[in-house]
């Protein structure tokens, strides 16, 4: 069913940092209503008086309801987004699922099954992708600029201290938060299966070195492995950092160049040298999710808004389709397995 009359409706699971941020991107779209948000807590705690719309205490007293709606934005704890969306595709709602859209291939699969069944669309959040260093690499690799892939290294070297694993949060609970690869890293996951494709002949070595009394898992890792198209790779990562994030980083060294792309969440071009080729000016990237003390992916959910809106008007494809976000699932498990 297309919509072309009206503006698309909207309802959110899961009214903190991150569903507010949904909220306000569905509010500042003219082709799109927020009709209500859902959540355990109450209005005077979540703090969402701006937005004007009802509370709901759970997801099935709202579809119960009767208030009209096209899409649910589910930004609740990891842990609950395979359960969550199976219910709202039940009702014959499409779905927009934060990352990661589960925390099992098993489960990931259940959700693309059943909007096979009820012919519902799911989205996945990779906001990533729509950053202009994102969207310039992603051109030259399709365009074969840089010719053979030899090595592909991924740093994210973050801080993730008491500041953020708060006492009675969901973060760092294995059970909800699934560790730090489906948390905090899953978006360069996602840049590197999008880019790159699968991975094979994994070794991974994972430790915790301060956060014992904090999380359920990890706090670094080493990651080697292969690409199933050709060239190998490593994905080094860490919670562990002092006091702020240090970087995110994606190196490229290829047959016709050589690329880096830089800054604390994979924003800048660092290094560009590359045969026969001069390097545009890109747009300005927006900068990092504001929590509090932390900078996370750039704030880029107004894009992922925009696609939703185009897919269901009928004008493009969905940006990151369920396939590729269970394929990211499907690629950390791999990886927690090689580790083990």
């Amino acid at each position: 069913m297309i919509i072309t009359n009206r503006k698309v409706k909207f309802a959110i699971i899961g009214a903190g940092h991150i569903g507010k941020r949904h909220a306000e991107m569905i509010q500042r779209n003219e082709l799109a209503e927020l009709v209500a948000l859902i959540d355990i807590k109450s209005a005077e705690k979540l703090d969402i008086d701006r937005f004007q719309v009802p509370l709901f205490s759970d997801l099935k007293s709202f579809l119960e309801s009767g208030i009209e709606v096209d899409v649910i934005n589910i930004a609740t704890p990891n842990g609950f987004h395979a359960e969550q969306a199976i219910t709202c595709l039940e009702a014959r709602k499409h779905v927009v699922i934060e990352k990661p859209i589960s925390l099992s291939k098993a489960d990931a699969e259940k959700v693309i099954f059943k909007s096979l069944q009820v012919s519902r669309n799911v989205f996945a959040v990779m906001q990533n992708r729509y950053s202009p260093p994102s969207v310039w690499i992603k051109n030259l690799i399709d365009n074969n600029k840089l010719g053979k892939i030899y090595s592909v290294h991924i740093n994210s070297f973050w801080n993730r201290d008491e500041r953020y694993y708060t006492p009675n949060s969901w973060h760092g609970d294995k059970k909800l938060d699934g560790g730090t690869l489906f948390t905090q890293f899953s978006h360069f996951i996602d840049i590197m299966y999008w880019l790159f494709g699968d991975i094979t002949n994994i070794q991974a070595n994972f430790k915790d070195f301060k956060h014992q009394d904090l999380t359920d898992f990890e706090d670094a890792g080493m990651v080697q492995f292969e690409f199933v198209n050709g060239g190998m790779g490593s994905f080094n990562f860490s919670t562990a950092v002092w006091n702020k994030n240090m970087e995110s980083s994606l190196t490229i060294i290829a047959e016709k160049g050589s690329v880096k792309i830089g800054g604390q969440y994979m924003n800048e071009v660092e290094y560009c040298n590359i045969e026969d080729y001069e390097m545009p000016e890109l747009a300005p990237t927006n900068p990092g999710n504001d929590y509090g003390a932390y900078k996370g992916s750039a704030q880029n959910h107004h894009f992922v808004i925009e696609n939703v809106i185009d897919v269901l008007q009928g004008k493009k494809a969905i940006t990151t389709n369920a396939l590729e976000g269970m394929k990211v699932v499907d690629i950390i498990e791999r990886i927690y397995k090689a580790s083990k």
